[in-house]
């Protein structure tokens, strides 16, 4: 039996509530742009330009540059200059794992909520729009602050707000998941409309002898790194050259209780706990940890993880980051109001791994686990995103919808494991994982790929939000 489609009637505002919000940005999409642009002036003008762009970002997970050379500011900004536009999306951080490479906070972590108020408020207007914010799940008064001022942006704006729906291990005292769903619930049935975004399995650090392992700024280790792939398996298999490398782990820093997040995770390292550290041996969810490994074979962690990285050089390592159990990952994949849309593939391109979402769903949590059914699962990939995000003419099989198909096996779809290619312009690593079992996609009734293949028709358009226009 198919699950039905979660009731987001009752989340919806009407059009004429647009307007109760509390910002001041009256009545504009019921006049003329040029009498808007009057009246506002320039501050809110470019908002209400048609750009056409499908997401802009308010906060970015990493610094960004000017041409001339500057640093994204911190400071306080008008927060809609060219930032709605005809745009399906607008999103921003509040997450703690998100810091510059100095260790600072990335500007939308310390931004004035007046910014996000405005942002919103123009989608609110215009009666058009998602946000999606990176949450803070760092506990305690922050966390209940976040989510206290997220619900009254939804109640004032009745736009839909979407962000991360997570489980973890770290900080002190974390919240479980359902302290996120709660709020949710509570936001739904005050009339606002307020999505959570679930993970199909942990997101984590990847390491990988031919990426980052977690000791490579340690003396001993930074000379064997230093080398040419090859000239690094010799070097490892010497006994000698291990026993150095295994006294220099000692001098790692000890983990402490903040949150890491991947990038974090992979370029300013603690000291592992091996318990929670995974070599990939297969993809689904059952690999021993290095702990494990290295009571087994009576050796110490980092030579289980050396002989590992030498088995083959494509080995991966994963540290789970949040959503680390199962029983977490299904509880909030079966809330009625989360999403199935949460990975983090694109921010981290060598560093973290979430292509796998929609593979893993179908082969682990269908096939194996048998915990949704396949016609369940498919409706959680396809209709019940394309509803949630408000994209009409997809999501169903039907006349008239646009002809975006994947083709597949049931019984063999899969996502194989990731590997480390050096295929980005200057060589650069980036982490690359495919899937077994897929015999088609098709575009706009055109196949794209086929058996994993690029076929060279792109067929695909660029998706304009809904005040777009076409010149």
């Amino acid at each position: 039996m198919v699950r039905p489609l979660p009731d987001r009637s009752r989340g919806h505002t009407d059009r004429r509530d647009a307007r109760r919000h509390r910002l001041e940005l009256g009545d504009l999409p019921r006049v003329p742009r040029q009498r808007r642009e009057a009246a506002e002036g320039p501050q809110l003008r470019h908002v209400y330009r048609p750009l056409g762009v499908a997401h802009v970002r308010h906060g970015a997970p990493r610094p960004r540059r000017a041409s001339i050379g500057r640093r994204s500011s911190p400071h306080g900004s008008s927060g809609g200059r060219g930032d709605a536009g005809g745009s399906a999306r607008v999103s921003t951080s509040r997450a703690t794992t998100h810091i510059t490479p100095d260790g600072t906070p990335v500007a939308s972590r310390i931004a004035d909520w007046q910014e996000i108020d405005r942002l919103v408020g123009a989608m609110a207007a215009l009666n058009a729009g998602i946000f999606q914010i990176g949450p803070d799940i760092s506990g305690g008064a922050a966390q209940r602050a976040f989510y206290e001022r997220l619900r009254r942006i939804a109640l004032d704006t009745g736009r839909p707000i979407m962000f991360g729906t997570l489980a973890t291990k770290q900080g002190i005292d974390p919240n479980p998941w359902n302290y996120t769903t709660r709020y949710i619930d509570e936001t739904v049935a005050m009339g606002g409309r307020m999505y959570g975004q679930a993970t199909t399995r942990s997101i984590n650090a990847v390491f990988s002898l031919k990426s980052y392992l977690p000791f490579d700024g340690l003396p001993a280790w930074k000379e064997i790194r230093a080398l040419p792939l090859a000239e690094q398996k010799r070097r490892l298999a010497d006994p000698e050259v291990r026993a150095r490398l295994i006294a220099d782990e000692a001098k790692m820093k000890p983990k402490g209780s903040e949150l890491q997040g991947g990038g974090a995770a992979t370029t300013d390292p603690r000291k592992p706990d091996y318990a929670d550290l995974f070599p990939m041996l297969d993809v689904d969810w059952d690999d021993p940890s290095v702990a494990d490994l290295a009571r087994q074979k009576q050796q110490h962690p980092v030579e289980v993880i050396i002989n590992l990285c030498l088995e083959n050089d494509n080995r991966v390592f994963v540290q789970p980051l949040v959503n680390e159990e199962p029983d977490d990952v299904l509880g909030i994949l079966k809330h009625p109001r989360t999403l199935a849309t949460f990975s983090d593939s694109g921010a981290h391109v060598c560093q973290e791994m979430g292509s796998s979402l929609q593979t893993h769903l179908l082969s682990y949590w269908v096939r194996k686990r048998q915990q949704f059914t396949l016609e369940e699962a498919v409706r959680m990939l396809t209709f019940d995103n394309a509803s949630a995000w408000e994209l009409p003419g997809r999501g169903l099989v039907r006349t008239g919808y646009a002809a975006d198909l994947v083709v597949f096996e049931e019984e063999r779809i899969r996502p194989r494991l990731p590997t480390v290619e050096q295929d980005l312009p200057g060589g650069a690593r980036r982490l690359v994982q495919k899937a077994d079992g897929i015999a088609a996609t098709i575009v706009n009734g055109v196949v794209a790929i086929e058996e994993g293949e690029p076929t060279g028709h792109c067929a695909g358009q660029v998706m304009k939000g809904p005040l777009a226009s076409d010149g």
